[in-house]
């Protein structure tokens, strides 16, 4: 199943992607699933988010529902430090 409409819930797309995945292993072992997906999907939500508030921490630490601390944090380990 491929998802071309963009009016699909989050959730559907994220399914849809582990599926792929889970298809593109071949039987092989997985390990550390929940940190590779935490890793991937946070890197782009952070951008994605700091676009949105034109840059502003306070803003975007509001709209992530994080504190502004956490989100600086955050963006360190991602190395989106602006």
């Amino acid at each position: 199943m491929t998802l071309n409409n963009q009016n699909n819930p989050l959730c559907e797309h994220v399914k849809q992607s582990m599926d792929d995945y889970f298809s593109q292993l071949d039987g092989q072992e997985v390990t550390g699933l929940y940190e590779m997906v935490i890793k991937e999907v946070e890197k782009p939500l952070l951008k994605c988010v700091l676009d949105m508030a034109k840059s502003n921490q306070s803003k975007a630490a509001k709209m992530l529902g994080i504190s502004r601390g956490t989100l600086r944090k955050k963006l360190a380990e991602h190395q989106l430090e602006e």
